[in-house]
Protein backbone atom coordinates (compact mmCIF):
# COMPACT_ATOMS: atom_id res chain seq x y z
CA UNK A 1 0.00 0.00 0.00
CA UNK A 2 2.89 2.37 0.63
CA UNK A 3 6.60 2.73 -0.05
CA UNK A 4 7.62 1.63 3.43
CA UNK A 5 6.59 -1.95 2.62
CA UNK A 6 3.07 -2.11 4.04
CA UNK A 7 0.92 -4.43 1.93
CA UNK A 8 -2.77 -5.27 1.95
CA UNK A 9 -2.08 -8.51 3.83
CA UNK A 10 -0.56 -6.45 6.68
CA UNK A 11 -3.85 -4.65 7.27
CA UNK A 12 -6.29 -6.35 9.62
CA UNK A 13 -10.03 -6.59 9.15
CA UNK A 14 -12.89 -4.71 10.70
CA UNK A 15 -12.65 -1.48 12.63
CA UNK A 16 -9.14 -2.28 13.88
CA UNK A 17 -7.97 -2.60 10.28
CA UNK A 18 -9.12 0.94 9.58
CA UNK A 19 -6.67 2.19 12.20
CA UNK A 20 -3.84 0.36 10.40
CA UNK A 21 -4.39 2.01 7.02
CA UNK A 22 -1.70 4.65 6.39
CA UNK A 23 -2.86 8.26 6.71
CA UNK A 24 -2.23 8.94 3.01
CA UNK A 25 -4.52 6.03 2.13
CA UNK A 26 -7.32 7.36 4.31
CA UNK A 27 -6.92 10.78 2.70
CA UNK A 28 -7.15 9.22 -0.77
CA UNK A 29 -10.35 7.38 0.19
CA UNK A 30 -11.83 10.55 1.68
CA UNK A 31 -10.90 12.63 -1.39
CA UNK A 32 -12.31 10.07 -3.83
CA UNK A 33 -15.62 9.80 -1.97
CA UNK A 34 -15.75 13.60 -1.76
CA UNK A 35 -15.27 13.92 -5.53
CA UNK A 36 -18.05 11.41 -6.14
CA UNK A 37 -20.38 13.29 -3.78
CA UNK A 38 -19.62 16.71 -5.24
CA UNK A 39 -19.43 15.98 -8.97
CA UNK A 40 -20.89 12.60 -9.93
CA UNK A 41 -23.60 11.32 -7.59
CA UNK A 42 -26.04 14.19 -8.02
CA UNK A 43 -29.74 14.42 -8.70
CA UNK A 44 -28.96 17.14 -11.26
CA UNK A 45 -27.23 15.02 -13.89
CA UNK A 46 -23.57 14.22 -14.49
CA UNK A 47 -21.37 17.21 -13.56
CA UNK A 48 -24.58 19.26 -13.14
CA UNK A 49 -25.41 18.92 -16.84
CA UNK A 50 -28.82 17.67 -17.79
CA UNK A 51 -32.13 17.73 -16.08
CA UNK A 52 -32.88 17.03 -12.47
CA UNK A 53 -33.73 13.46 -11.49
CA UNK A 54 -37.27 12.12 -11.68
CA UNK A 55 -37.32 11.32 -7.96
CA UNK A 56 -35.07 11.79 -4.89
CA UNK A 57 -32.10 9.47 -5.21
CA UNK A 58 -32.26 9.30 -9.04
CA UNK A 59 -28.55 8.96 -9.78
CA UNK A 60 -28.84 7.79 -13.38
CA UNK A 61 -27.14 11.06 -14.35
CA UNK A 62 -28.49 11.12 -17.88
CA UNK A 63 -27.95 7.41 -18.55
CA UNK A 64 -31.03 5.27 -19.04
CA UNK A 65 -30.84 1.48 -19.16
CA UNK A 66 -34.52 0.89 -19.82
CA UNK A 67 -35.93 2.51 -16.70
CA UNK A 68 -38.14 4.97 -18.59
CA UNK A 69 -39.69 2.16 -20.65
CA UNK A 70 -41.19 0.50 -17.56
CA UNK A 71 -44.57 1.23 -16.00
CA UNK A 72 -44.94 3.59 -13.03
CA UNK A 73 -46.03 0.68 -10.84
CA UNK A 74 -42.93 -1.36 -11.80
CA UNK A 75 -40.69 1.64 -11.07
CA UNK A 76 -42.33 2.20 -7.68
CA UNK A 77 -41.87 -1.47 -6.84
CA UNK A 78 -38.18 -1.44 -7.79
CA UNK A 79 -37.54 1.74 -5.76
CA UNK A 80 -39.21 0.14 -2.73
CA UNK A 81 -37.16 -3.03 -3.15
CA UNK A 82 -33.94 -1.00 -3.41
CA UNK A 83 -34.79 1.05 -0.30
CA UNK A 84 -35.54 -2.09 1.70
CA UNK A 85 -32.34 -3.79 0.51
CA UNK A 86 -30.35 -0.72 1.58
CA UNK A 87 -31.98 -0.74 4.99
CA UNK A 88 -31.26 -4.44 5.43
CA UNK A 89 -27.62 -3.92 4.41
CA UNK A 90 -27.25 -1.11 6.96
CA UNK A 91 -28.64 -3.31 9.72
CA UNK A 92 -26.35 -6.18 8.69
CA UNK A 93 -23.26 -3.98 8.79
CA UNK A 94 -24.33 -2.56 12.14
CA UNK A 95 -24.76 -6.09 13.53
CA UNK A 96 -21.29 -7.11 12.32
CA UNK A 97 -19.75 -4.00 13.88
CA UNK A 98 -21.48 -4.64 17.21
CA UNK A 99 -20.46 -8.29 17.30
CA UNK A 100 -16.89 -7.41 16.36
CA UNK A 101 -16.70 -5.10 19.36
CA UNK A 102 -18.30 -7.78 21.56
CA UNK A 103 -15.63 -10.21 20.37
CA UNK A 104 -17.97 -12.88 19.01
CA UNK A 105 -18.21 -11.98 15.33
CA UNK A 106 -17.09 -15.47 14.25
CA UNK A 107 -20.04 -17.01 16.09
CA UNK A 108 -22.52 -15.29 13.77
CA UNK A 109 -20.62 -15.94 10.52
CA UNK A 110 -20.93 -19.18 8.52
CA UNK A 111 -18.70 -22.11 9.58
CA UNK A 112 -15.17 -21.79 8.22
CA UNK A 113 -15.31 -17.99 7.92
CA UNK A 114 -12.24 -16.03 8.91
CA UNK A 115 -11.61 -12.38 9.60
Amino acid sequence: IDYSGTSFSDIGSGLKGLQQVPEAGLLQIFAFVGLLELFVMKDKGFLNFGESGDFPGDFRNGFDFGWDKQSAEWQRSKRSIELNNGRAAQMGILALMVHEELGNVLSILPPGAAI
